[in-house]
């Protein structure tokens, strides 16, 4: 099944990088990254994520305002923390802070998203990150709530919860098509999970990166080693090669646009197939 039409109309992909960092914030956005993102999610995570290859950011409301000074074009995505008793209070101290969007993460039901959503009472852009089975069982009745304007699939937490070995294996099963569906259905921008440079990995950034035109999808984050500032070289040439990656993000873009419906059905089982080796792989190291 292909969601998006027509992907020659393909608007393009909202491109997310996460720092607290004001001079990496500032160096994305001339890099042409659309969104930054400072990640105040703290509460649950690392229990959800021990032993796995992640990082809990430990951003700070002080990172938000320090981003926020230095961004003219770039919007500004702050992830707050999953809804409890202290979410109206970190609300009110994110929008003061100049966020943009808010993210709400690790929902479980419609009543979450509805005092979510109240709390922000239209004061900036909202955006659910979906990454729980219970989130995903009763998706029809939470994108139905009035006053979401964007929602991403969380991979991650997503795959963990559901007991898989590799986050795109909910490529394989269904999962991503099926709520990308529901998304489009409702008329809202939505995404999933990250992408490497072009070029690199397995499935390769490339092959994903079809697979989110293939269904829709217009919003990406990049991932780590995509936005790796620290890699070896003076500013200049950090910066250089940043905007060259996200250059080569966009001259694909371009080339998917003049591709017929059968290279996305190709890719997708280009995709399924490097998925499935990826999985056998690591069944083979345990």
């Amino acid at each position: 099944m292909t969601i998006a039409a027509d992907p020659s109309g393909h608007p393009g992909m909202t491109l997310l990088a996460i720092t607290r960092d004001p001079v990496q914030a500032a160096m994305l956005e001339r890099c042409g990254v659309d969104w930054v993102f400072v990640d105040l999610e703290i509460i649950g995570k690392q229990e959800r994520q021990a032993g796995r290859d992640t990082v809990v950011s430990g951003h700070s409301i002080d990172d938000v305002r320090a981003v926020r000074d230095v961004l003219s074009r770039s919007k500004l995505l702050v992830r707050i923390n999953p809804w409890g008793p202290w979410s109206p209070a970190e609300i009110d101290e994110a929008v003061g802070a100049g966020a943009d969007i808010l993210m709400l993460p690790f929902f479980k039901t419609t009543e979450e998203v509805r005092s979510f959503i109240s709390a922000v009472a239209g004061r900036t852009s909202t955006c659910l990150l979906v990454e729980t089975p219970e989130a995903e069982r009763d998706i029809d009745r939470i994108v139905s709530v009035a006053g979401i304007d964007y929602v991403h699939i969380g991979l991650n937490d997503l795959h963990l919860a559901r007991g898989k070995r590799f986050m795109f294996e909910l490529l394989l099963d269904g999962t991503v098509e099926r709520l990308c569906a529901v998304f489009a259905g409702n008329g809202l921008k939505y995404g999933f999970g990250g992408m490497a440079r072009i070029g690199t990995l397995r499935p390769p950034a490339e092959n994903i990166l079809a697979e989110h035109f293939r269904l829709g999808s217009s919003m990406v984050i990049l991932s780590r080693s995509f936005c790796d500032l620290t890699r070896g070289g003076d500013a200049a040439a950090i910066e250089a090669s940043l905007f060259e990656a996200v250059s080569q993000v966009r001259a694909w873009e371009d080339n998917l646009r003049t591709r017929e419906a059968a290279f996305f059905e190709g890719n997708r089982r280009s995709v399924e197939a490097d998925i499935h080796a990826v999985v056998r792989s690591l069944d083979l190291s345990t």
